[in-house]
């Protein structure tokens, strides 16, 4: 007996071992899973953001970079490869994706206590910030629009911080649905019924969702998304006659942003339930989920409530199916106090006024739609509208003061020509009543084209013609040309996943271009991957592909294939057999793009060899690619060809290049032609050639440089400049190129010139022997300035083609020469703002204001600083208070740059969106990069805390304030920096180490080879 007592008790001790040994192995599965979670929702939450950073301009970059580098707008050429990095972080995405097959944009915070009541200022019943329970209690007061629903209530409620039920260990051995990174798919939202009680007064919510569900597959789980939330009461019934199915409790997963409801028995297949969830939150002070935002009128804060669902936030504002593929219709009810107005997708179909001052407005129902395209906002703005040919009614809402000053008219107006342009164009109807266009204050995003309801930033869509550049006017033109595209292509047809989300993304930064060229035709721009597709189709073949793909899947969702058949079939509709997934799946499912070489044969006349490789920047990875012979990366590219000579090209021919290596045969290539490739930068990849050839480019160029087309003189410049910084190419040869642009009369060629030269400064601007380079750019910039002079008049806000060349050549002209330091620019500059400070009236040119701005800050003394510092507090025009915020980054005071750095982190004097730009430009200032590194590692928790999950801005910000560290000592800063942080930022922080190591390789390599050539050319 003794025996079997001690092999019994022997036994239970191997039970309790083996199950410790699985609870230990658990917890480290889930915290790899976490790990890994939290690394693709970094990876991915920056592609989305990166790739819609690509379709709304980049910035110019000549803000701050010297103490007198004037900051300038964002836009795009056609001659810069504006998707090569949304492009390259969206295959990263997908390769993820493919290994991982994980969800995004996880936040994983520990489900705490709730705090005692009213801490940190959060009500009591909320859940803390960060925080993720199952709590009870209601917002303030308990209105729940629309009652108490007939469903017997069957769920458990929770006490404070607990969940209202555990799982058992049975059930934590067997499938968890709630551990899994996707959702399973045996559940299907049909349709929502959300209503929602908004408390402005204490910026809490309250909400009931009502769920149609489809059962796919049985299960006694229901599985949805949520986080941030405390839910109260949950749910289920199958129909009026069946009855409740009893909830044996709910857990919320903060892992996985889930909300588990567990039932007592099993939910049939084939069959539709109704899920109910009763819960509250907070109206949140960042930037996603329903968050809130504030701006002043009259002397008084007034506050507004909006949201921001893109990529993976619906589900902070209500338990939902948050993922792109999960497509229902939605009934939303908004109750609010009278005193605001409320907004969403679809027009309010009802009103009810009730006696205690609130109102609930009723909203049709919406089409089917993705969770993350839903909007709502709570505001009292007001509002102008118009009306399409379609009768689609459109609005714009803003602060009343904006709206009085006519600050949204110009949106306004060119919106309606947009949405009649793009239903001839895609031969679809815009698909709603309405479409209101929102500017606030606060956003993380430029803009968001929540269906119906496209949400703006107040910066990229208000513009006051008095004080606004043409500049500005582009840029406000090319986003909401933008997000309006999105209509179309993300809302009507949405992606499948994330890793697809360059086919919404990649066609609006293509429509950019061609819907700014309907409203302006002739400003000559383009874009790459989906220009170069369209080109070798044929244009008007293109558009009846993309006609039939949004036809086919609109109110669906869609992956690369379907438009790659849908191309396809319009290609053989029109006799031609070509296989467009073959062509194209090389360049979206493989990293990065291609650089052509083009070699003279120097054994057999008129043969060319022509190879491609993976076009790579960081030096040492080149190195290693080469070395390991990487044979995988191979696209079929069309190339595009010319012959030229001093006086005459040849007429265009293409060779589609397949193969590592080739040689084609070229007609009338003598030893005094040269080849051109890639016409007019169709192609989405970049041409080198032997340097006979760039010998032969540059004497054209400086003998008669129209000889080659205004496209191709700027792509010359682009390629050069960017072969030279990868190391393909000697350093000398971009630099000899833009010796010709003293008789340049044309912005684009001046514009690849000037943003090109940019990374290359910033790489020199804190050497010794800087002031060589300095020098010879003078020296190319000083004939043209002074033909150009400076403009004599303000912009009187009509957009003339010819005047809109010609303003942006002499202002990119004038930023270039001040930048650099010529004294008569410098003059020029500190005479408007002295004469703005003394007779307190601003006469200095609009389209010239910012180089001003910046130039006299720079030059002049305190007082200057604080005369814009005041002027910036004073001004209420949106684009003008940009500006000043933006020159005061380019003092040369070190004491004045640290104020403006610690008081960037004060909300109420500078927005949350605008202190990421202060603390990058005073990174970019020679004199601030420095006091900008430190500032950033010294206030970096309370950065991370206020935009670690609005990842984009995250990721900017790092990118930002570490992409011209350029020294050992820096670089060495950076990784130790590093190795105390093991966020979600984590591959944000990685590149920065690749970049910051590339630059210090670069000056290593090639810094005295410059300064060797540069020493040479300002000699002779």
């Amino acid at each position: 007996m003794a025996l079997d007592g001690e092999r019994g008790e022997q036994e239970e001790e191997k039970k309790k071992k083996k199950k410790k040994k699985k609870r230990k192995k658990k917890e480290e599965e889930e915290e790899g899973a976490e790990k890994s979670s939290s690394t693709f929702a970094a990876t991915m939450g920056e592609n989305e953001a990166a790739l819609r950073a690509s379709g709304r301009g980049l910035p110019d970059p000549w803000a701050d970079s010297l103490g007198v580098r004037p900051r300038t707008t964002e836009r795009h050429i056609t001659v810069h490869k504006r998707l090569v990095l949304a492009f390259a972080v969206s295959i990263v995405a997908l390769l993820a994706v493919t290994m991982l097959a994980v969800l995004l944009s996880l936040r994983f915070d520990e489900c705490g206590a709730s705090p005692a009541p009213g801490a940190d200022g959060i009500p009591a019943g909320f859940p803390p910030r960060g925080g993720n329970g199952s709590f009870p209690g209601s917002a303030r007061r308990n209105h729940h629009a629309g009652g108490d629903s007939a469903l017997p209530e069957v769920g458990r409620e929770a006490t404070p911080g607990t969940p209202s039920i555990q799982p058992s260990e049975e059930e934590q051995e067997q499938w968890q649905p709630w551990t899994q990174l996707r959702l399973s798919g045996h559940l299907k939202p049909l349709h929502y019924n959300l209503m929602l009680t908004a408390f402005m007064e204490n910026f809490t919510f309250s909400g009931e969702v009502n769920v149609e569900i489809a059962c796919r597959n049985a299960t006694r789980y229901v599985v949805l998304h949520a986080s941030r939330v405390a839910v109260e009461k949950v749910q289920v019934a199958e129909d009026r006659v069946a009855g409740a199915v009893p909830v044996a409790g709910f857990f919320l997963y903060p892992q996985t942003q889930v909300l588990v409801v567990v039932l007592n028995r099993t939910l049939d297949a084939q069959r539709n339930y109704n899920l109910k969830i009763i819960y509250n939150a907070l109206i949140e002070n960042e930037l996603l989920g329903f968050f809130r935002s504030s701006y002043v009128l009259h002397g008084e804060r007034r506050f507004l409530g909006v949201t921001q669902f893109s990529p993976t936030h619906a589900r902070k504002a209500f338990p939902c199916f948050d993922e792109p593929i999960y497509k229902a219709t939605f009934k939303i009810s908004i109750k609010h106090q009278a005193t605001y107005l409320s907004l969403s997708n679809m027009p309010v179909e009802t009103s009810v006024f009730e006696e205690d001052g609130w109102v609930t407005d009723h909203f049709s129902q919406t089409p089917l739609m993705s969770t993350y395209y839903l909007a709502w906002a709570i505001c009292n703005f007001t509002f102008r509208e118009t009306t399409t040919k379609s009768g689609v009614v459109v609005r714009l809402y803003a602060r009343p003061d904006a709206i009085r000053r006519g600050s949204g008219d110009y949106a306004l107006r060119i919106t309606k020509r947009l949405i009649e342009f793009y239903e001839d164009y895609f031969k679809v109807p815009y698909s709603l009543p309405k479409l209101d266009l929102l500017a606030v204050p606060k956003h993380p995003y430029a803009a968001m084209e929540n269906w119906g309801l496209s949400i703006f930033v107040e910066q990229r869509i208000l513009l006051d013609p008095s004080v606004s550049s043409i500049s500005y006017l582009l840029d406000v033109t090319m986003v909401i040309v933008h997000e309006i595209c999105h209509q179309w292509f993300g809302d009507l047809v949405t992606p499948v996943w994330w890793e697809d989300v360059w086919l919404k993304e990649g066609f609006a930064h293509y429509f950019e271009f061609v819907g700014t060229d309907y409203l302006y035709p002739g400003w000559n721009m383009g874009a790459a991957l989906i220009r170069m597709l369209a080109n070798f189709m044929g244009h008007s073949v293109f558009q009846r592909g993309l006609q039939d793909y949004l036809t086919i899947h609109k109110y669906g969702n869609a992956a690369r294939n379907d438009l790659w058949n849908a191309l396809s079939e319009a290609l053989k509709r029109n006799g031609k057999y070509v296989n467009i997934q073959e062509v194209m799946d090389q360049w979206t499912l493989q990293m990065g793009y291609p650089v052509i070489t083009i070699l003279g044969n120097t054994t057999a006349e008129n043969w060319i060899i022509i190879t491609q490789q993976h076009f790579i920047y960081d030096i040492s990875v080149k190195t290693k690619v080469l070395a390991h012979q990487n044979n995988s990366y191979l696209w079929q590219i069309p190339l595009t060809i010319v012959v030229g000579n001093r006086s005459h090209v040849s007429s265009e021919a293409i060779i589609w290049v397949s193969n590592k290596s080739e040689n084609h045969r070229i007609t009338s290539l003598d030893k005094g032609s040269w080849l051109l490739g890639n016409i007019n930068q169709t192609g989405y990849f970049r041409v080198n050639y032997d340097l006979r050839n760039w010998r032969l480019l540059i004497d054209q160029l400086i003998r008669n440089h129209e000889v080659l087309s205004v496209s191709n003189r700027a792509g010359l410049i682009d390629d050069a400049f960017s072969l030279a910084r990868a190391g393909y190419l000697p350093q000398n040869i971009p630099l000899e190129i833009i010796r010709y642009l003293s008789e340049e009369k044309d912005f684009l060629p001046w514009h690849a010139a000037s943003r090109a030269l940019y990374p290359l400064d910033k790489l020199l601007d804190r050497m010794e022997k800087y002031n060589v380079f300095n020098e010879y750019i003078l020296k190319q910039v000083a004939t043209t300035y002074i033909k150009l002079g400076w403009p004599k008049n303000n912009f009187n806000g009509s957009l003339v083609q010819a005047s809109y060349q010609h303003e942006e050549l002499r202002r990119e002209v004038i930023m270039l020469a001040c930048s650099f330091g010529n004294k008569h620019c410098h003059q020029q500059a500190s005479t408007l703002i002295s004469d703005w400070i003394s007779s307190n009236r601003n006469r200095i040119p609009l389209n010239v204001r910012d180089i001003v701005y910046c130039t006299g800050v720079s030059l002049l003394d305190e007082d200057v600083w604080e005369f814009i510092w005041m002027k910036f507090h004073s001004t209420t025009a949106v684009s003008e208070k940009k500006i000043l915020l933006e020159a005061l980054t380019c003092s040369d005071d070190r004491n004045l740059l640290n104020r403006l750095l610690n008081l960037s982190l004060n909300s109420e004097v500078v927005l949350d969106q605008d202190a990421i730009d202060v603390i990058i430009h005073v990174a970019r200032n020679p004199h601030g990069r420095d006091l900008a590194w430190k500032f950033f590692r010294d206030k970096w928790k309370i950065l991370n805390s206020r935009y670690g999950e609005a990842l984009f801005m995250n990721s900017k910000l790092i990118s930002g304030v570490t992409e011209f560290l350029n020294t050992e000592g820096e670089l060495k800063e950076l990784k130790n920096f590093m190795k105390n942080y093991h966020g979600v930022a984590a591959a944000s922080f990685s590149r920065a180490v690749e970049t910051v190591e590339a630059n210090v390789r670069w000056k290593m390599l090639y810094q005295d080879e410059l300064f060797q050539w540069l020493g040479k050319a300002l000699r002779h």
